[in-house]
């Protein structure tokens, strides 16, 4: 599991992750979502983190399909329906002005 560990820490952006898992992917898909499909990922290890007793064949396994399911997320669908970051989960589909964007920073900061 060490080696496995240090190799994820060397991993920088979407398309590391997707290449040393190799999970095919299209470049239009994760040009647009990879921050999605990595927080994504990140959730579903959150979700479904692995056994400790696993050997690291089986737990880059695990995470290899736990990859390929963030990423299929965002092949059938977009980041406004998945809602992986709060500011999607707010929206409800609304758009924000920059007013009410104003508004908004100004109470934070009046109730900090």
């Amino acid at each position: 599991m060490q080696e496995l560990a240090r190799r994820l820490k060397e991993l920088s952006s979407a398309e590391d992750f997707l290449a040393f898992f190799a999970v095919p992917y299209d470049a239009r898909v994760v040009h647009v979502n990879r921050l999605h499909i990595l927080k994504r990922f990140t959730q579903y290890l959150q979700r479904e983190p692995g056994s400790e007793e696993t050997d690291e064949i089986e737990m880059f396994r695990h995470y290899r399909a736990l990859l390929q399911r963030a990423y299929d997320d965002f092949t059938t669908s977009s980041a406004t329906r998945e809602k992986v970051f709060k500011v999607f989960q707010n929206a409800d589909g609304q758009r924000v002005g920059l007013d009410g964007l104003r508004a908004s920073l100004a109470e934070r900061r009046a109730t900090a």
